[in-house]
């Protein structure tokens, strides 16, 4: 069997995944897949962690969480996807940087299915505009509990994901940046239901028809049915072509508003982020969905 948890990260998905592979669910069902929505598993992960105290679960604990959690009988894949595996906002940032839990959060994981095959789904975001998100949303909003004591050029995604591929001990890691979605949503929709090219998935436009005008949708449903045969490469280019033509008016503008950030401050953060993505897309155990 195989486990599949997508960590989010905090305010990068907006439930649109879960959303997406449960309008998906009969057709994944067939191909042996199942979805389970957070309130199924949340209060058997949160208990039965807690009584493994850092040990893994037993084959019969493994078959009681899964009889409890699963509608179907024995998928062959397990789909979980929820920003709380992380944690509440609160823990966006600690002593350490950037989601210093991260490793062991997802090590923690799987020693809930030990005999199952466990794969991690995980979005990255520029921590100028993650912050800026997460900010109004932490209990408090107190941005200098937040930020637990960091400077902003300090928050590296390159540490937290390096902290991620050690701690999960060559399981399955698969990133991509948040920024990247509306070129690469479809990719991300079929790589994480692990589908292949002869199971039929619905929604692979709906986030780029999200940043379009009315007008850009229908544009864009003309041109995409207009071609014989679809590549990736070629879908990707005129997705780019409708969001240059057709984007709703701010729909790509992100303002980042945190106390003491400066534009040299927010170019700083910016330029670090570039270079760990550089470094995170080569990390080896890292598979990277480009755009």
């Amino acid at each position: 069997m195989q486990m599949v948890y997508h960590l989010g990260v905090h305010a990068t998905d907006g439930d649109r995944l879960l959303r997406t592979l449960l309008d998906n669910r009969d057709q994944l069902h067939k191909a042996g897949t199942e979805i389970v929505a957070p309130e199924r598993h949340k209060d058997i992960f949160d208990e039965a962690l807690q009584s493994l105290a850092g040990g893994s679960s037993t084959p019969e604990m493994e078959q009681i969480m899964l009889d409890a959690m699963l509608d179907g009988d024995n998928p062959q894949r397990v789909i979980m996807s929820t920003a709380t595996f992380m944690g509440a906002y609160g823990r966006v940032v600690g002593r350490e940087g950037l989601y210093p839990q991260i490793g062991r959060r997802a090590a923690a994981l799987t020693r809930l299915f030990p005999s199952a095959r466990t794969e991690f789904f995980v979005a990255i975001r520029n921590p100028a505009t993650l912050l800026s998100d997460v900010l109004p949303l932490f209990a408090g909003g107190d941005y200098t509990e937040l930020m637990q004591g960091n400077q902003p050029q300090t928050l590296r995604w390159r540490d937290a994901i390096q902290r991620l591929v050690a701690s999960v001990q060559g399981r399955r890691i698969v990133i991509w940046c948040h920024e990247d979605v509306p070129l690469i949503w479809p990719e991300i929709i079929r790589l994480v239901a692990g589908a292949g090219p002869d199971v039929t998935l619905t929604g692979g436009s709906s986030y780029i028809h999200e940043l379009l005008t009315d007008d850009g949708v229908a544009k864009l449903r003309d041109a995409m049915s207009s071609q014989d045969r679809l590549s990736v490469s070629r879908r990707r280019e005129l997705f780019a072509e409708a969001i240059a033509a057709d984007a709703q008016e701010d729909a790509l503008d992100q303002s980042v508003d945190l106390p003491g950030w400066t534009q040299e401050v927010v170019d700083q953060v910016t330029e670090t982020y570039r270079a760990d993505v550089a470094e995170i897309a080569v990390l080896p155990g890292v598979e990277f969905i480009l755009p």
